[in-house]
């Protein structure tokens, strides 16, 4: 039977999903390609050496931060233990905060090309890559996934556009290879904020060590948990489960969700919970998506973009003061979403059109955005109103 053009597209569009993820990785990876790509450095470069606003203002808070003092003394060991809710923390806070400092010194390097930001930027990941071999307890999993987001953002930035060298890049390879992917590659089924953040970080250590077969293996996993994590109608009564986790009746489903048994667009399964872990795991989302976006395969088209845009929208109302109703979460939510929204909203409002009425109010409410000394850090200069 010859096809029409309309069944030859749909076999193509059925092809493409079906051969999803063998095509996921990149013949040739983009560098630097971790979340933020050289043409948005170039973009946020150009505003913040012409004044303007709000870039300016988000490279002056960067630069007043902890997280840009030249006289950081990194604090790295050998083991970082982290227990649940941060006991025990040895270590916890200073790893997430040093790889955070050298992502922060990263973009102070490129706006500035003034060579001591990168140097400040290789004296904290080396110090690290010198003497880190384990995370351990309860929290290791959920640990590597935060400080294992922000290093590859750095490690990109400067092994790609610093030209003073760096001796020890191979090292700190090493160290993502072998301390962090094992840890983070096999997921998890707590809490979705945290598989979410655990392939965030494996998907950006994948492109610095040029992983084909970690990329595509974290990918995967993405894919699953992003489906599980956001809720669309188009699901079906109930929400979508990952498979390992056994949630096969509705009453275990309900108990995951925190609760919540009555599933309506943009609803995460961690909202009723609270808002500060919902917005891990939007954020985890966005950085996912920004990362494949540069790497050449856009999931913002996808239903990757579908729940992004409607988890950001369903948070940023009741952010915002929406009086929550008696069935969303018992009338009463834990707000806190936190500095989550200029990636997604720059890739959905600007790039691709959607209204986001009250994304876009959250957004401008927050800038500058800052960090949330976790995972995510000045994305208002990186991405805010970012065309590139």
């Amino acid at each position: 039977m010859r096809r029409t053009p309309l069944l030859a597209t749909v076999a193509a569009l059925v092809a493409s999903a079906l051969a999803w993820p063998a095509d996921a990785a990149p013949t040739t990876f983009v560098h630097p390609g971790v979340t933020v790509s050289r043409g948005q450095l170039d973009f946020a470069r150009s505003q913040v050496l012409a004044g303007a606003q709000p870039w300016k203002g988000a490279y002056d808070r960067m630069m007043a931060s902890k997280y840009a003092d030249q006289n950081r003394t990194p604090k790295p060991r050998a083991v970082v233990e982290c227990g649940s809710y941060s006991n025990p923390n040895n270590g916890c806070t200073d790893e997430r905060e040093d790889a955070i400092a050298a992502y922060t010194n990263a973009l102070a390097w490129y706006v500035t090309r003034d060579a001591r930001y990168a140097r400040k930027s290789i004296q904290l990941m080396d110090a690290w890559s010198a003497v880190l071999k384990d995370h351990t307890n309860s929290n290791a999993p959920l640990q590597t996934g935060w400080a294992g987001s922000s290093w590859p953002k750095a490690a990109e930035i400067i092994k790609h556009t610093y030209d003073g060298g760096w001796p020890n890049s191979g090292r700190f390879a090493t160290m993502l290879r072998d301390v962090y992917l094992p840890e983070i590659i096999n997921g998890s089924n707590s809490n979705g904020n945290w598989e979410l953040s655990m392939m965030e970080a494996a998907v950006g250590i994948s492109v610095f060590l040029e992983d084909r077969t970690s990329y595509d293996r974290a990918m995967a996993k993405f894919r699953t948990r992003t489906a599980a994590y956001v809720y669309l109608a188009s699901d079906g009564e109930l929400p979508r489960t990952v498979p390992s986790q056994n949630l096969n009746t509705r009453e275990k489903i309900v108990k995951y969700w925190q609760g919540q048994s009555t599933f309506v667009t943009g609803l995460t399964q961690e909202t009723c919970r609270d808002l500060t872990h919902t917005g891990y795991g939007i954020s985890a989302i966005s950085h996912v998506a920004e990362t494949s976006r540069i790497q050449g395969q856009d999931l913002y088209g996808t239903d990757v973009g579908e729940r992004l845009r409607h988890a950001l929208g369903f948070q940023a109302k009741y952010e915002l003061g929406t009086a929550v109703p008696g069935w969303l979460c018992g009338g009463s939510l834990h707000l806190g979403l936190g500095p989550v929204t200029e990636v997604g909203h720059n890739a959905l409002h600007n790039r691709l059109g959607h209204a986001m009425t009250n994304t876009e109010a959250l957004t401008m409410r927050n800038r500058p955005s800052g960090s949330n000394n976790l995972f995510v850090a000045w994305e208002t200069l990186t991405h805010g109103d970012n065309p590139a």
